[in-house]
């Protein structure tokens, strides 16, 4: 499913280049369950942003399915990943103007170009998945943080996306919710065979996952499959 070969990431800051990503190379199969795991700073985001198509190396390759996303153009890496990738930002990103559905809804339109019934149809189930429905109507400003990304998680999978990106997706939820959610995230990958990469230190989600990889000062050191 993702290929990722010698990656390296460096950021200018003023003068100073500083070196996030060095050498990485990582395979991930259809349908595995992945978590990030490392100290702040070790590089967890950095390669969540590159693996989902939001940012680009400074070197190396990833390709997901068929496709090298590295040499896609940037209108073309966006419409790739809106076919293909869901992504649940740390920070929700949600569109301050729309509702609840209607922010859930959006890539439906957007990049799917759905009918409405189709489209309130998913967008419905989604809601009612992580317990949003009766806020359908309300804006982002009127519902808390982590209702905010109960809203953002249902957006990433409302597309039915072949692989889904989270960046501590657990991290605004009560413990019930939180649970609530992975096993939602758990059971679609198995009806779908849907690819999960988290980068978190949410035990919740650690100890729920098939493979742990974890990051120190944008290496790699330990890659463990976990028996179940």
């Amino acid at each position: 499913m993702v290929e990722a070969k010698n990656l390296q990431k460096v950021y200018k800051v003023g003068e100073l280049e500083q070196e996030v990503i060095k050498d990485f190379s990582l395979c991930i199969g259809q349908g595995e369950f992945i978590s990030l795991v490392g100290p702040s700073g070790s590089g967890k985001s950095t390669v969540l942003n590159m693996l989902g198509c939001l940012d680009t190396p400074t070197k190396g390759k990833i390709s997901i399915g068929d496709t090298e996303v590295t040499g896609l153009s940037r209108s073309k890496r966006a419409d790739f990943r809106g076919a293909n990738i869901g992504f649940i930002f740390q920070s929700f990103n949600l569109i301050p103007v729309l509702s609840v559905y209607e922010n859930v809804e959006y890539p439906l339109i957007m990049i799917l170009n759905l009918p409405q019934e189709e489209r309130k149809e998913r967008v419905m189930k989604l809601l009612r998945a992580v317990g949003m429905e009766e806020h359908k109507d309300k804006t982002p400003d009127k519902i808390s943080g982590g209702q905010m990304q109960r809203v953002a998680i249902a957006r990433a999978l409302v597309t039915n996306p072949k692989i889904v990106f989270a960046d501590e997706p657990t991290a605004n939820l009560d413990t019930k919710t939180a649970h609530k959610i992975i096993e939602l995230m758990k059971a679609i990958q198995k009806e779908f065979r849907t690819t999960f990469v988290f980068a978190t230190h949410d035990e919740k989600i650690v100890s729920n996952v098939d493979r742990i990889i974890t990051l120190v000062d944008g290496l790699i050191v330990s890659d463990e499959r976990i028996e179940k």
